[in-house]
């Protein structure tokens, strides 16, 4: 066994055993060491690809146990830290399914149900997952948002409340409408026909990678300015520099299709 062609899918390992950490943390009501477990699998699910090409190891193996991994990290983890979100919101404190139905068994109120609308995350970003896996068009970029992304939307909330805390965002992200509107477009987003440009670097000339690097320089920027607050704001930055990217791209080709 050539242990160099492993060195991806040890990466991808790490990711998975990051979720895994992630998902418990989330479950027994601690979303901000959740979220770090999650941050720190993402990043190691952006350098499995980067060393699967360094190392020419891509594989089919590896592309699975990429998509297993994200549905973990970046499926599981966020969905039950919506969960938990919505618990805090309808009923001002983070429980289990066990603490939710130990005193009444299954005949509680419709009300504490509501809280498992977090996990059509986990539904949602499967589905987007098991797609990338077969849709040939997203070899070189994204159709639909990345499960990445995704999670880092939802667990900017926790983030935001802990470390950024005010009145005003308490009573924003602590809406129970907000909070289901929010499960229900991220869901959307997923699974939308958006095309995205991917943050893959096959060279580092500014002219072919121009909407990448002033993408990063903003993110900095914002980061910078607005801490925890920037994440949302780069969702949509992402999702509107990617669509002006795609119009300007298909212009170019309708241009050299007239000029042939």
């Amino acid at each position: 066994m050539n242990i160099s062609k492993q060195i991806p899918n040890i990466i991808t390992s790490l990711n998975i055993l990051c979720g895994c950490v992630a998902i418990l943390f989330a479950i027994s009501g601690d979303l901000i060491t959740a979220s770090f477990f999650v941050f720190l699998g993402i990043f190691f699910d952006f350098f499995d690809g980067l060393a699967a090409r360094l190392l020419k190891a891509q594989s089919e193996v590896g592309l699975q146990l990429d998509s297993l991994a994200d549905v973990i990290t970046s499926g599981v983890a966020p969905g039950i830290v919506m969960y938990q979100m919505l618990n805090l919101s309808y009923f001002h404190q983070m429980q289990t399914l066990t603490e939710t139905f130990s005193l009444d068994g299954w005949n509680v109120s419709f009300k504490n149900y509501l809280p498992l609308i977090g996990l059509l995350i986990v539904v949602a970003s499967a589905y987007r997952l098991a797609k990338f896996n077969v849709d040939t068009r997203q070899t070189s970029g994204f159709i639909g948002l990345p499960t990445p992304a995704n999670a880092l939307l939802i667990l900017s909330l926790p983030l935001i409340l802990q470390f950024q805390y005010s009145e005003l965002a308490e009573s924003i992200i602590l809406n129970n409408w907000f909070l289901i509107g929010l499960t229900l477009l991220s869901c959307i987003l997923l699974n939308a026909e958006i095309p995205l440009f991917a943050l893959k670097f096959k060279t580092w000339d500014f002219k072919t990678n121009a909407i990448r690097y002033i993408f990063l320089i903003l993110c900095v920027l914002l980061l910078v300015l607005l801490k925890f607050l920037a994440i949302p704001f780069i969702i949509l930055l992402y999702i509107l520099l990617s669509l002006v990217n795609h119009k300007e791209h298909q212009e170019g080709t309708k241009h050299t299709k007239r000029a042939q």
